[in-house]
């Protein structure tokens, strides 16, 4: 019964920078990768971001690659998407998710389960 809760998103303009918070609430999510996944309208769910369990490694999608940072405080059990240079194709509700598999660093949706419940971040021209 892990709870995953979204936070931080909002509306931008075009160039400007949001950063996102996933934050769990009961059990530990310290032994398995979190992943960013964003719905645009009229879309599916796509992958974004990864990052392993100690947050030594990190995958992002071609899309957001030196653009999009993820992080996470295991003491904190937060993960975080630092979201600069944002662009209007970027705008959808972005979702976290905790990979249903200790160690493993799932890059599809499939690979994870716990979804939060999403936050809608809008960017402008």
């Amino acid at each position: 019964q892990v709870q995953l809760v979204e936070s931080g998103g909002g509306a931008v303009e075009t160039g400007g920078s949001l950063r996102l918070s996933c934050a769990t609430s009961g059990r530990t999510f310290n032994t398995n990768t979190m992943g960013w996944f964003r719905q645009a309208p009229g879309k599916e769910r796509a992958f974004v971001a990864a990052i392993n369990w100690d947050g030594g490694r990190t995958f992002y999608d071609d899309s957001v690659k030196g653009r999009f940072t993820s992080s996470r405080d295991n003491a904190k059990n937060t993960v975080y998407l630092q979201m600069n240079s944002l662009k209007s194709e970027d705008t959808a509700v972005y979702y976290c998710a905790a990979d249903r598999v200790a160690g493993r660093m799932g890059l599809g949706p499939a690979a994870y389960d716990n979804w939060g419940q999403g936050t809608q971040v809008t960017v402008s021209s």
